[in-house]
């Protein structure tokens, strides 16, 4: 563990500081001098983002900034291991492959009309009128007319148990032992993206938020009438992230099974947020929490920690550090931007960085190569005083958006 110098709360990170890019620094450096914050965690996966980095923890006092959540709120992955082996398996899975394509909504599409509960058996599993009640309740809605809300919550239902694009995934493993397993990696989509940036507009507007060294970082305080809208809108869109990646684990564990042509059981879930917020204690103080790109620890409980496209992906358990609030990296990390990636690489990179996976090797998914990303056997090493390997997972089909 290193320590950033010359902040005024704690900055703690789990990778070398000279390794971090200076605009990264900055941010760290303007959410750890906010009067708000009581500290700073720094995960091994960090780069630059959207007013704070990603992958890093931060903890508040009596305040919070949506700009230390991100604009997908709730992103976070769903893991699940089959009665399945490498040997059940066809030597070409592009037939699985097509299949998941045409079962799971990628990129910007959604479902026709949303996706058929009643098909996938998960209909009575949950208490979805409760839920979608929760959506007449958004702040949001009181600034739309009718026709906008109407048309965002047919959008909302459509997009439910679809993939995205970016970073988004489904893939196909094997542990060690050979076992096939399915896994996940998607979030809120655009209901949770318009949330999020209504509120972060909302809370540059405050008074008490004029002189910061960024505004992306903008805090709602507690007792304000701006916090309660924020945390209540934000908690439904944590809650669609999650039945979003439960309703398309359903929907690729039918698509498993139609593409193969035969039967298949299935494990519990494993499922964890990693852009998100929580309510927690540490130092003896009461703290809201904002993981932008890492994942709780707390408890012990189960994690993913995904790498790149086609290079694998680890199951772990928690080891609940509070020197890091309980916290972990989120995956690999990015070590370029998605432009830089694109100038950088070719279609040849790619086929060569996922030859044995199948999946998409075309220019438009270039800017998610291997090479644009850091080395998640680094990334794990640096934090091993934050979790504990379960599975390490290697990629034998990659679904991108």
């Amino acid at each position: 563990m290193y320590t950033l110098t010359g902040t005024t709360a704690p900055v703690r990170l789990w990778t070398d500081p000279e390794s971090v890019e200076p605009g990264a620094l900055t941010q760290l450096r303007n959410c750890a001098n906010l009067p708000w914050t009581h500290g700073v965690a720094v995960m091994p996966d960090v780069h630059q983002g959207y007013g704070a980095t990603v992958g890093s923890v931060v903890a508040m006092r009596d305040a919070v900034s949506p700009g230390a959540v991100g604009v997908d709120i709730g992103c976070g992955m769903s893991a699940v291991r089959t009665d399945l082996t490498a040997a059940d398996l066809p030597d070409s899975l592009a037939r699985v492959r097509a299949q998941v394509e045409r079962d799971v909504p990628v990129g910007r599409a959604g479902h026709r009309e949303g996706p058929d509960l009643t098909r996938l058996g998960i209909d009575r599993r949950h208490d979805w009128a409760g839920f979608w009640a929760g959506f007449e309740r958004l702040h949001h809605l009181r600034d739309m007319s009718w026709a906008g809300e109407d048309k965002l919550r047919a959008k909302a239902h459509r997009q439910l148990g679809s993939l995205g694009s970016g970073n988004h995934f489904l893939e196909l493993c094997l542990d060690g032992d050979d076992r096939v397993w399915l896994m996940l990696h998607s979030g809120s989509r655009g209901i949770g993206n318009i949330l999020a940036n209504l509120h972060i507009e909302r809370a540059k507007e405050l008074p008490h938020n004029q002189d910061l060294p960024d505004r992306d970082l903008a805090v709602f305080l507690s007792g304000t009438p701006q916090m309660d809208a924020y945390r209540a809108d934000l908690y439904w869109a944590q809650e669609y992230a999650r039945l979003n990646r439960y309703v398309m684990m359903e929907l690729f564990q039918a698509a498993l099974a139609r593409g193969l042509g035969r039967a298949v059981a299935f494990e519990p879930e494993v499922s964890c947020h990693h852009n998100y917020v929580s309510e927690e204690t540490y130092d003896g103080v009461e703290l809201i929490v904002t993981r932008k790109g890492a994942i709780s620890t707390e408890g012990g409980r189960r994690g993913i920690i995904p790498g790149s496209m086609g290079t694998g992906s680890f199951i772990v358990s928690g080891l609940a550090n509070p020197q890091a609030y309980s916290s972990a990296s989120h995956g690999a990390g990015r070590r370029m931007s998605r432009a830089a990636a694109r100038r950088q690489f070719s279609v040849a990179d790619l086929q060569a960085q996922t030859e044995g996976v199948e999946c998409r090797k075309d220019a438009g998914v270039i800017d998610e190569i291997p090479g644009a990303y850091k080395d998640l056997d680094t990334v794990m090493a640096q934090q091993t005083d934050l979790v504990r390997v379960e599975h390490r997972l290697r990629t034998v089909l990659c679904v991108k958006g």
